[in-house]
């Protein structure tokens, strides 16, 4: 008589679901959100200058892609399996958010400097 087994679920089989812990969650939402707020707030100076490369938000993926990298360096795995790929992009689209927001309290609420 065979046992009957339960399907296994994709946070069972060590998938990156597994691997992204809630405290993982948190660093990566939280960090990207405040570096987008962040250099949202100075965009509208240009700080780095007035090139294409040298916009505050280039620069921001720029430097996520550079932490990403660090990540794939850091852990000696492929970055999907440290962070999926859904996570990846809510968090890239928070960053996006969270600079045009402090792009709006940067330019219209504080004013320029």
């Amino acid at each position: 008589m065979r046992r009957a087994t339960r399907p296994r679920r994709a946070a069972d089989s060590g998938s990156a679901a597994a691997a992204a812990t809630p405290r993982l969650r948190i660093w990566w939402y939280g960090g990207l959100m405040l570096a987008g707020f962040g250099f949202g707030l100075f965009a509208e100076r240009r700080p780095f200058g007035d090139g294409f490369f040298a916009h505050p938000l280039v620069v921001l993926f720029l430097l996520i892609g550079a932490g990403l990298l660090a990540l794939r360096v850091a852990t000696a795995r492929p970055v999907p399996e440290v962070l999926p790929d859904r996570m990846l992009l809510v968090g890239c689209l928070g960053a996006l958010a969270a600079f045009l927001i402090g792009n709006f309290v940067g330019a219209r609420l504080i004013g320029p400097v």
